[in-house]
Order: structure tokens, then C-alpha cells, then sequence
């Protein structure tokens, strides 16, 4: 085993977070595919038995898991190329809150936008959009979200552009018209080789969650 090995799924968009720091970070590592729609390694459920799923980042033999978490970790574990966080501790906070918020507000409201349908699905739409004008008015006219360093709020949203094809298709709507600039910052993101080696193929996530979607009934 490498001394960095992570537990992941290639669909995962907290799997990707760790690929995308890691990979900002330069730091080799190997990758292990679970399959979370089967039966869990005996490594995973031994590295992460309180939640039992990836991401599992597993350093000299110690798991650390949640993808957030894990992307501090890196950072300050290897913290001399490429800083995600600030160094100011207002300015850390303050990533940290959006972070956060992209894993409470967006990640769950982005979800009901496949899961559900009619009436319920069309009063998701609103409010995923009104989730991404807050996110375009804290991006504004910056690189990133922090400026111009490619940055941990940055790292935490990135995965989602691989999955606005799905939003749109499954719902009906433009994110380009909701949110131009959030989608611009996507483009931008995607020129970097970390970004786009670790993101999924559009079409590929719409395929698999489609099969999702039938096996539960919605299609």
C-alpha cells in the first residue's frame, strides 16, 4: 500500500474534492474504487465504521475521513505548494462558511432536483436558483472564490459542473441564465489539469444517475 491511498467512486463529487486537492497539492497517491452500491471493502467499513462511505483518505496507515475534512488535512499536511485556505483567520472563516453551505444548501437542494418530480421538483428549481445567485454574489467579479488563487470554497463547488448538465436536463432550466458567472468560474476551473482529471464526463453522471432514478421509479 502507498503511503496516501484514497477510498473513493469515480461519480463521487466528495471523492473528486480530494482528487482536485491532492492533485493541486502534487501529492501521489493511490486510488481504490468502492462499490457503494454493493458490498463495502473490508478497508473502508475498518477505516470509516461510524459512516461507513467514501471518501477515506488513508495517510501512513491513519483514515481520516469526510471530504471536507479531508481537504484540510491535506492542506495542512502538505502545506507548501498551493494553498486552498488563507492565511488570515477571518478570511479562513469565512471559506470555511461557504464550504459548509455548498455541503448543506447546494448539495441537498441539488439532489431533489433529480429525485423528485412536478410541483416538488419545480419549487427545488427556485430555490436552487436563488442558492446560486447567493453563491454569484459571493463569487462576484473574482478568479475564484477567494481571489485569484484557486482556493478550498473553489475545491468544494468545482465537482458540481460536472453535474450542471444533469440539473438542467432533469429540470428543465439554464444555469447560464440563473447564474452566468457561477458558470463562467466553472469554465475557468475546468482549464486546470487537476480539475479536469478528477471531474466525470457530463453525460456519464446523467447516465448513471438515470439508472438511479429508474431503479427508485422516478423515470
Amino acid at each position: 500500500m502507498k503511503p496516501v491511498v484514497l477510498l473513493d467512486f469515480w461519480a463521487s463529487p466528495f471523492g473528486q474534492r480530494c482528487r482536485v486537492a491532492l492533485a493541486e497539492k502534487g501529492v501521489e497517491y493511490e486510488n481504490r474504487e468502492e462499490n457503494i452500491m454493493g458490498d463495502k471493502s473490508p478497508l473502508l467499513l475498518e477505516s470509516n465504521p461510524v459512516y461507513k462511505k467514501i471518501p477515506v483518505l488513508i495517510h501512513d496507515g491513519k483514515p481520516v475521513c469526510e471530504s471536507l475534512i479531508i481537504v484540510q488535512y491535506i492542506d495542512e499536511v502538505w502545506p507548501d505548494r498551493a494553498p486552498l485556505l488563507p492565511a488570515d483567520p477571518y478570511a479562513r472563516a469565512q471559506a470555511r462558511f461557504w464550504a459548509d453551505f455548498v455541503d448543506k444548501k447546494f448539495n441537498e437542494c441539488a439532489a431533489k432536483l433529480w429525485q423528485l418530480k412536478g410541483d416538488a421538483q419545480a419549487a427545488a428549481k427556485e430555490e436552487f436558483i436563488e442558492i446560486l445567485k447567493l453563491l454569484e454574489g459571493e463569487l462576484g467579479d473574482k478568479k475564484y472564490f477567494s481571489g485569484d488563487a484557486f482556493g478550498f470554497v473553489d475545491v468544494a463547488l468545482v465537482p458540481y459542473v460536472c453535474r450542471f448538465y444533469t440539473y438542467e436536463t432533469c429540470a428543465g432550466f439554464s444555469i447560464e441564465e440563473a447564474a452566468p458567472k457561477v458558470v463562467s468560474w466553472g469554465k475557468r476551473c475546468m482549464e486546470r489539469e487537476s480539475v479536469a482529471n478528477a471531474l466525470s464526463d457530463p453525460h456519464k453522471i446523467y447516465e448513471a444517475v438515470n439508472v438511479y432514478r429508474k431503479r427508485i421509479g422516478i423515470e
